[in-house]
């Protein structure tokens, strides 16, 4: 299933719905016509567990959809899958080879491959959704970069995941833009380069773990102003999710909910010759297969009168 955190109109709140076929149909509603309680937000279902997925997918198989319930989905807006996370999105660098040896060139990364996942994080704060603005201030950054990632979900948590376990673990998967501040690291350390508000475009949905079939054979591209920057497959991950899980889990608990974005491959505008950054007035798109397309403008968020 597609899932989706939606808005019929700028007026509604936020509300879970599954996408079928061009509409969205709006979950808690359909339970209601089968007399089947169901919740009305992405981490209420997440929480819900198996059970409640089951049950939306025998609402949907070979029954009719009332009208009234569901909107089409060019018309609705689309937020993000979990607007507001309950905690900081893991993000992991230097996880494709290629972009490992770009890093190195450009950001004076180690050329070394990582012996284990190279950790940080981004905070629920920077999470925006399909089409809304990515902040450029030119007071903190002139080098805004870009980077597409494929995103797990997980559906449960745990202490210590074995690698043969781990992938029981996973609700879904969708797209993530991993926006970064080259010019904002400090003594190394990824956080304010990484995690500033809207630095974590995410969506447009979560496809389920079961129509996935295979992960780690996914195409991922991203475009700037229609021109392909990026592309490469997730076949090609240095560590593979079940490896990510089980390191994180090592040494925090994970939990329903958390978000892991897996790693961008090359082609970041830090590693062209010449380098090339956003600006105000460029688009980017972010695809990954089996899962949607972002796309958001880049908007200037200067400070009035600063420069």
């Amino acid at each position: 299933m597609k899932l989706v955190t939606y808005r019929a109109s700028i007026e509604d709140e936020a509300r879970l719905g599954v996408l079928r076929d061009d509409l969205v149909i709006d979950v808690q509603a359909l339970g209601a016509v089968n007399d089947v309680d169901m919740p009305d937000t992405m981490l209420g279902l997440i929480d819900a567990g198996k059970p409640a997925l089951a049950a939306l997918q025998d609402m949907l198989v070979g029954k009719k959809v009332p009208v009234n319930i569901s909107v089409n989905f060019s018309n609705s807006i689309i937020c993000a899958p979990i607007p507001r996370p309950r905690k900081n999105i893991w993000g992991i660098g230097l996880n494709y080879t290629e972009h490992i040896a770009e890093s190195a060139r450009a950001l004076d990364t180690s050329k070394e491959l990582p012996q284990k996942p190279v950790l940080f994080t981004k905070p629920p704060t920077a999470v925006i959704g399909q089409g809304e603005p990515i902040h450029h201030n030119s007071k903190m950054t002139k080098q805004l970069d870009w980077e597409v990632e494929l995103a797990v979900i997980l559906g449960s948590g745990g202490k210590n995941i074995a690698k043969s376990d781990a992938m029981k673990h996973v609700f879904g998967y969708s797209v993530i833009i991993d926006v970064s501040a080259r010019d904002n690291r400090r003594a190394g350390q990824w956080i304010f380069s990484k995690g500033q508000d809207s630095f974590a475009p995410f969506g447009p949905c979560i496809v389920t773990s079961d129509e996935i079939k295979n992960p780690h054979n996914l195409v991922l591209w991203l475009t700037k102003n229609n021109e392909e920057k990026q592309r490469s497959n997730t076949k090609f991950l240095l560590f593979d999710i079940p490896s990510l899980i089980s390191d994180i889990s090592t040494g925090m608990t994970v939990e329903p909910g958390d978000i892991i974005a897996t790693g961008t491959p090359s082609g970041v505008g830090a590693g062209r010759d010449p380098q090339e950054w956003m600006w105000p007035g460029d688009t980017i798109e972010a695809c990954v297969e089996g899962i949607g397309t972002l796309r958001h403008p880049i908007i200037n968020a200067t400070p009035s009168g600063e420069v």
